[in-house]
């Protein structure tokens, strides 16, 4: 206790009584900054240490800046580098000014040049803008503080990559959206009640509000799964209501049935077309163009199949006016394919060819083997539980309903449907490489370190999050949007990130292998996947420790591609076949410019397969024009191997014209450069031209130009 009454006299000349808790306070906040946990002993002595000095001064009125030095001489006698973290949060003011100009000259660069780190962004509009811009403040802040010292250098340095820095602190990440939960029995959005649909046309309208108002409130990829099973019992209301009025006006039985069924179809195609309008149409508030994904294929009523079969004819057709038609981007569409459902001559074939046919002329469906070789299929092989993919490639590992990380019993199932990511952070492989040699340390030591920085990120993420309210999401968190989402507004979030994943995402393989021996991965790869299964070994572990669902992420580098090339220019230099183009290669993909076969490359990443469970697709180009019997031999392959596998063509459009072709740079037809081009961005589809210019960086146009192989 002081012996005397002392004022501590503020910066703008206020005063107030000197309360030791307040020293407690900002010490406990430096040291959490830095990792760090006060002993009660320790926070004793700084206390101590601190009324001793103020005594000794014999001072009334002692300024804020006198006690910031008392407390920053404790903390140099407890722990320095907590002391350090101390004086950083300290000079803040004088941070913020500095972070604050970046954001500024970062704002003007959005407002009259644009940005093209993300190509679902057009960075023309003005909502756009503001979004964009805002996000360079929210990164700012979460660097500023929530990253420890360590972080922001390995972040700075270019040796880990924290995905979505700007919406971190804020929501989750990719999800698997439970839409048939939200409509079951009614729910409420925007303070209005929505009773439950009862006809098709209705089910797609509301379906589509819930979406662009729950993908809003994340960033990532918003997954519905299962669509055809969604709209299954809607189809058969609506199929009933028509047959009723047809029967009603004293038609025939035969004819009524017909007609009914003529005009379900065209519902359901109405309905689709209604969705592809308004998914590519209509911004989110994060002012982008929402990240949909819908999976679908294995329901066999013919409702089912009337679903999926007319999604895929509506993405076949195109939007656009007459003669101007073009695949719209969104939703990804995911069939899910089961050998019994959908091989020759089995019960869903037609709906096999239906994707087949789509696959051939927009790229789009992605293929999911259900029942190949591998842990996605190995789920729906013992317990018919279908992993859909989150976005563009993450998958989740399994929930038990009973045990949780493990299954309780042998009735035990898991659960997949309602769950989410809360963040991926990846590894630059080849830059922990040369940072290991170049220091004389083992590889694997180094790596580790990165590793468990990542972990300690993780855990921070889950913790923060944790302290969230129901009320930033209610769709998600009150309505059954996620796994046990039924929460009261005002109720803390963290019961349902238990069975969240987290992801270690892994770069660049590659040229990982080629900084190693010179070698890519089509002539060698052995010390890639010995580096794989180690990742895999210290994340189990991290895993058990933590109790955590952490997952190993094959990443896949859209503006990162030229980033990570730059900082490893900055610190270790040009090397061949390294970080000599302008771009690194994404996950574990073979280099895009090796010429090699479409079997070749299934084979070759095969390898990688299982060693990213947390997120992978693959991927080969089809120079094969329009054949779809060749697209469906090399689908039906990698069905086999268990691979979520992407058609890869190049789709070109003369907004003039018309004409269409796989690749041109000018239209044949009309010699007009006023082109519309599609090309696979990673595991999703992108304009890289749009009307004649693109909204892809300069990196990943360098890698499409490269393409021979993807």
């Amino acid at each position: 206790m002081l012996e005397k009454e002392v004022k501590v006299v503020k910066k703008d000349g206020t005063k107030e009584d000197f309360n030791v808790q307040k020293v407690v306070v900002a010490v406990n906040k430096s040291a959490y900054r830095a990792l760090i946990r006060f002993t009660d002993e320790e926070i004793g002595f700084i206390c101590k240490f601190v009324e001793e000095k103020i005594d000794s001064m014999n001072e009334e009125n002692i300024p804020i800046a006198e006690m910031h030095n008392v407390v920053e001489g404790a903390l140099e006698r407890v722990n320095s580098v907590v002391a350090k973290s101390y004086r950083d949060y300290r000079n803040y003011k004088q941070d913020f000014v500095q972070m604050l100009d970046g954001v500024y000259k970062k704002s003007q660069s959005i407002m009259y040049i644009g940005d093209k780190e993300n190509s679902n962004t057009d960075s023309a509009l003005v909502s756009t803008k503001r979004s964009l811009i805002f996000n360079e403040l929210n990164k700012e802040l979460y660097k500023k503080f929530f990253l420890t010292v360590e972080e922001i250098q390995a972040i700075r340095e270019g040796y880990i990559y924290i995905h979505d820095m700007s919406a971190r602190r804020d929501t989750m990440n990719c999800c698997l959206f439970d839409v048939k939960s939200v409509l079951s029995g009614g729910f409420e959005m925007g303070n209005l009640w929505y009773n439950e649909p009862k006809t098709l046309d209705t089910a797609f309208d509301v379906i589509g509000d819930i979406v662009l108002s729950a993908a809003s409130q994340q960033y990532g990829g918003f997954t519905v799964p299962s669509v055809d099973e969604i709209l299954e019992p809607y189809a058969k209301k609506s199929h009933k209501r028509l047959l009723e009025k047809y029967y009603g006006l004293g038609i025939d039985k035969d004819k009524a049935e017909e007609i009914a069924w003529s005009d379900l179809e065209k519902e359901m195609e109405q309905g689709f077309q209604g969705w592809e309008y308004k998914f590519n149409s209509v911004s989110s508030s994060r002012g982008d163009y929402p990240f949909i994904t819908v999976t679908a294929g294995t329901v066999t009523s013919k409702y089912g199949k009337l679903a999926t079969i007319k999604m895929l004819e509506v993405r076949k057709e195109g939007q656009g006016k007459k003669g101007h038609k073009k695949p719209v981007l969104f939703p990804k569409i995911v069939f899910l394919y089961d050998e019994n459902l959908h091989g020759p001559g089995k019960e869903l074939e037609d709906v096999f060819q239906a994707g087949i046919e789509c696959s051939a002329k927009t790229m789009y469906p992605d293929w999911l083997s259900l029942t190949g070789d591998g842990y996605v299929a190995s789920m729906y092989k013992k317990y018919k539980k279908i992993i859909s993919p989150m976005g563009c490639r993450a998958f989740l590992s399994p929930w038990y309903e009973k045990g949780g990380m493990e299954p309780a019993d042998s009735e035990d199932v898991p659960v997949f449907v309602g769950r989410f990511n809360i963040g991926a952070i990846s590894l630059h492989l080849p830059m922990i490489y040369a940072k290991a040699k170049q220091e004389g340390k083992d590889f694997y030591e180094v790596l580790d370190y990165y590793l468990e920085l990542i972990r300690q990120l993780h855990i921070r993420t889950y913790d923060y999050l944790g302290e969230m309210r129901a009320s930033t999401n209610p769709l998600a968190y009150c309505e059954g949007g996620f796994y046990g989402g039924n929460l009261g507004l005002y109720d803390k979030i963290k019961p349902l990130l238990k069975t969240a994943t987290a992801s270690f995402g892994i770069t660049a393989l590659n040229e990982l292998q080629q900084l190693h021996n010179k070698k890519s991965l089509v002539e060698d790869g052995a010390f890639a996947v010995e580096t794989m299964n180690h990742i895999n070994e210290k994340v189990q572990e991290f895993k058990e420790a933590d109790q955590r669902l952490y997952a190993i992420y094959g990443t896949p580098a859209e503006n990162l591609c030229g980033v990570q090339v730059k900082q490893f220019r900055n610190k270790y230099g040009i090397i061949e076949n390294v970080s000599d183009k302008e771009y690194i290669s994404n996950s574990f993909h073979c280099h895009v410019s090796e010429d090699i076969t479409p079997i070749q490359k299934q084979d070759l990443e095969g390898r990688f397969w299982e060693l990213c469970n947390g997120g992978k697709i693959q991927y080969v180009k089809y120079p094969i024009s329009y054949n779809q019997k060749a697209i469906e031999t090399l689908i039906r392959r990698a069905m086999k191997k268990g691979y979520y596998e992407g058609v890869n063509l190049s789709l070109s459009y003369c907004d003039d014209c018309g004409h269409e072709e796989l690749s041109m740079d000018v239209c044949p037809s009309c010699g007009s450069k006023n082109l519309t081009k599609i090309d696979r961005m990673n595991g999703y589809l992108s304009y890289s031209r749009v009307k004649g210019d693109t909204r892809l960086n300069d990196a990943k146009m360098a890698e499409i130009a490269e393409r021979v192989s993807m």
